[in-house]
């Protein structure tokens, strides 16, 4: 791993892979089921709430979005996190 500025390695986990979050939103006639998931090494899952819309996105190591889901926060009825197991 190359180490940044003044030799500080950067303190991001290697291996997320496996994080995934599911978001069960309120169609109006029922409900529906969304899966984000961490799919390669190296990447991570984040969530974001900010006017009104729940942001769920998969990120690289160096933080560009690879796949991004948004929701309406009043049709949200849960938001699960399943973190991946440490091996």
């Amino acid at each position: 791993m190359d180490e940044g500025p003044r030799g500080v390695r950067p303190t991001y986990t290697p291996r997320m892979k496996g994080d995934r979050v599911e978001i069960v939103v309120d169609t109006g006639n029922a409900v529906q089921t969304f899966e984000i998931s961490a799919t390669r090494a190296g990447r991570r899952v984040d969530i974001s709430v900010s006017r009104g819309v729940v942001e769920v996105s998969e990120l690289t190591r160096g933080g560009t979005p690879v796949r991004i889901g948004r929701f309406m926060a009043t049709r949200v009825v849960a938001l699960v996190e399943h973190p991946a197991t440490e091996d």
